[in-house]
Order: C-alpha cells, then structure tokens, then sequence
C-alpha cells in the first residue's frame, strides 16, 4: 500500500471564515454536537435491524444502495453493471465487490466539493478509523478495513445504530408491504426504536408501471372492493390503521407535482372509474392523485398521522436505465414546482385544522421565498421540511435559511431530516445541518439580531426537538 496522503477532518469545516462569527458557530455547534439523533424519514432497509447480520463488505454497505455515488461515476461514463447495481429483473452483473471498490476508489476525485464527498470521507474518518485518502493506491487498504471491520460485532447494524446514538428511525414503506421486518424487530426486545412509515404511491399513481398489480393486491390484502371509490378509500384506511399500529406516525406522498384537487363525490367516483378503466389522460392521472391527496389529508386528521409530501421530480428520466436497473438509480431530475394554486383545494379545507400536520418539501429552491415560505408561515398545517435529495449540499441548507426565515421564522420548519438509504452517512449528514445551522445562527448573532442565549435554544431545537414534535416522536 502506498504511504497516501493524509485524510483530516478540519475542525472548523463548514464554519464562517470570519473569527468572530466561526467562534460563535463553534461554542453553538458545542451545544448540539453530542444531541442523539433524530431520523423521522428516510429509506434504511429494515430488514437490517430485524436480522441484525453482518454488512458483507465495502461495495455492498456503502457503494450499492447510494444513488449518490453511482449517479455521478454513471454521469463520467461508468455503467451500473461495472459497480454491482442490481438490475431491475433482481440479477447482477457478475463483478467482483473489490474490483467495483478499485473503480470507485479510481475515481473518488469526480466528487471534490460534493456533499457526497463530504459524507464519505466522515465515515471513513469517524466510523472505520481510517487515515489515508481514498484512491487508486490505497482502495484495497479501505476494502479490507471496512470489509474487516464490518464482520465484527461491533459493526452490526445494531451496534451501529447505538453507536450513532440514533434515538429514532424510520424507515418507509409501500402500502403492500406486510412489515414482517418492524414485527421482527419489536418480538427481538432489541431497545432501538425503528418506525415505519406509509408510502402508498404505487396504488395512487395511475402512471405507475404497478399501478394495475398492485391495487389488485390492495384489494386482496384488505379484504375491501378496491374497485369501488368507497372500498379504495376504505382499504387506505385499513393500511393506515395497520401501518400505524406498527409505529408509524406519518405519511409520505412522492408526487410529480403538488397538485390537490377537492372533486364531488360524483365527479370522484366518475374519474376514478376512467382510471381504472386504463383510457386516462396524463391531466386526469393527475387530477386523480390530487385527489388522492386530500382524502389522504382527511384520513390524517382522522388517525393523526403526519403527512409528507415530496413533489417536484421528473423520475426515471433516463429510459434505457429505467429498462435495465428499474427505479431509484438516480435518473431523476427537479422540476419547476408551484404550490400557491396547487395546495389551495386542499387547504381550503384543512389548512386552518390545528390537529392537522401537512410537512412541505420542494427540488424547486425558487419557491423558498416566494411560496414556501410566506404558506408556513401563515396556516397554522403547515411546515416545511429541510433542504431535500439535490439540496441538501451545505449551500442548499444555507440557502434554505436564508430565504424562509424572513416569513417562516425557524418554528415553521422541522429541523433535518436525512432522507437516505446509505445508513452509515446518516451521523455525517446530521452533523453538516447542525453545523450550517449553527452558522448561520453565529451570523445572525454577530450582527446583533439575536443574542447568543437564544441562538443556543434554535440550535438544540433544530436539531432535535423540532423534528421530534413535528412527526409526533
């Protein structure tokens, strides 16, 4: 192995440059620093924690569920099927794990600058202990550190979760899904706490490729006639119910646009017998998950189930990757996004009830200080959900806060959340938010529009008592 140069973690990463506000940033980031971590939405397979198995190696924990990383080595001309990313029909590539690390390793210099360098060289630094950058030179050095380390007890997914100090997880699931893993992990008398939480979008999106399968399952799995509005609503109501007996205490809607719509029981009942019937429009598919929405919207004023929405992206862009590696291999792009219109049916009807929580996220930062910003900071529903997904870079929280304090103050947002399937990113993800928060606090306090006392309390609330109050945790 080559003697590599050193990797150091500054510890003034991410402060101001200027000494009175990075002295301030650092005795704020004091205060938060150690806080346990709260993770109320994000995609941890948990299967993991049910199980409790060995992490295989390297490639496997930490290059195969990052669509992060294999999007921009995708982008520099590198295929899925060299880096081991399983194929929409379940098979792989027949390539060894180490070699996929050594292509990764070679060209670990594409994300200079990135978040996702940022996130990968602290789990290098902090969880493995490691000390030499990652290249060409030193890839097989960090294949068998990690892949050794991970065969140990201590690497665990179990004993990582403690290790973290992760108060809280949870995971998301799709409506068909049994949660034999959440089961699993309550029968084990494993003290972490792993929620799930209901994602329904394959049988709300009539353009969804299982659109017609999967309803036919909902169908079967509740026992109600999904076929009918009153049996489709119903059987949302059954999973709902099922989902949060399991500790969910929140929805997730992940939606091209944030369109709602509030049609008569009639008009409902007439649309959605077009979609069922296989000859909708793209205006009436979306016309139906708008509507879908605001039903979504009274059942959670019903059961108390916080309600996400995550609109604004343009998914499987790249149809030939779609064809071969199916969804989440990171072809999705943002789309423009406007919300004043879209959210108005449904607010009109639930926008003023305090027992309702309806958590705002966006891919369009346009819309921070001109829509998301004034609506959080006017219905009494509405927060707004942390920098998201190609956002969530230091810039992109920063800008964040920038543009909705003005309107939404700090206590119409919810603090982080990671939002990731790369389980050993998530402390290095929550420590950037404190730090950008803590920044931009230090700001505010050196220009004398806050005194420090305050901004220690902003700090520990963003960080864990807002996201815990917000998803009812």
């Amino acid at each position: 192995m080559s003697t590599g140069r050193p990797l150091h973690l500054h510890e003034d990463r991410l402060f101001p440059s200027d000494p009175t506000q990075r002295g301030i940033a650092h005795r704020l980031y004091a205060q938060v620093a150690k806080l346990p971590i709260v993770s109320p939405h994000g995609h941890t397979d948990p299967a993991w924690f049910a199980g409790n198995a060995n992490f295989a190696n390297a490639t496997e924990l930490l290059l195969v569920p990052d669509h992060y990383v294999f999007r921009m080595l995708y982008s520099q001309g590198i295929g899925l099927d060299a880096l081991g990313i399983p194929r929409a029909d379940g098979s792989r590539a027949p390539v060894d794990p180490r070699e996929a690390w050594r292509l990764f390793a070679r060209n670990f210099h594409r994300f200079r600058g990135t978040p996702s360098s940022m996130w990968l060289n602290h789990v290098f630094h902090e969880v493995f202990g490691l000390r030499l950058r990652l290249d060409a030179d030193t890839a097989d050095h960090y294949y068998d550190t990690i892949t050794s380390a991970l065969q140990t007890d201590a690497f665990r997914p179990r004993a990582l979760f403690e290790r973290f100090d992760i108060e809280v997880i949870a995971t998301t699931e799709g409506p068909l899904d049994p949660l034999a893993h959440h089961q699993a992990i309550r029968d084990s008398g494993w003290s972490g706490k792993v929620v799930t939480a209901y994602r329904p979008d394959e049988v709300v999106d009539p353009e969804h490729e299982a659109f017609a399968a999967a309803l036919e399952r909902f169908g079967a799995i509740t026992g109600e006639d999904v076929h009918s509005w009153d049996g489709y609503l119903r059987a949302h109501r059954n999973r709902r119910a099922f989902f949060k007996s399991m500790g969910a205490t929140s929805t997730d809607h992940g939606h091209e646009s944030a369109l709602t719509a509030d049609l008569s029981r009639a008009q409902a009942e007439r649309l959605f017998a077009k979609i069922l019937g296989g000859g909708f429009t793209a205006q009436e598919a979306a016309l139906f998950r708008g509507q879908v929405l605001t039903e979504m919207a009274a059942m959670s004023l019903d059961d108390g189930l916080v309600m996400q929405l995550h609109p604004g992206c343009y998914r499987n862009h790249n149809p030939l990757l779609f064809a071969r590696h199916g969804r989440n291999v990171g072809a999705d792009l943002p789309l423009a996004t406007e919300y004043v219109h879209a959210l108005k049916p449904l607010l009109d009807r639930f926008g003023n009830e305090p027992g309702f929580t309806f958590i705002l996220f966006t891919l369009d930062e346009s819309t921070y200080s001109r829509e998301l910003g004034p609506m959080a900071g006017h219905y009494p529903c509405l927060y707004l959900g942390p920098a998201w997904w190609f956002h969530d870079a230091p810039e992109g929280m920063w800008r964040f806060r920038e543009q909705t304090l003005r309107t939404a103050g700090f206590y119409n947002t919810v603090g982080f959340n990671d939002d990731t399937r790369a389980f050993l990113s998530i402390p290095a993800r929550h420590d950037v938010a404190r730090r950008i928060d803590c920044a931009v606090l230090a700001k505010l306090v050196a220009e004398h529009r806050m005194d420090e006392d305050e901004a220690a309390e902003v700090a520990v609330d963003l960080a864990y008592h807002l996201p815990k109050r917000a998803y009812k945790l």
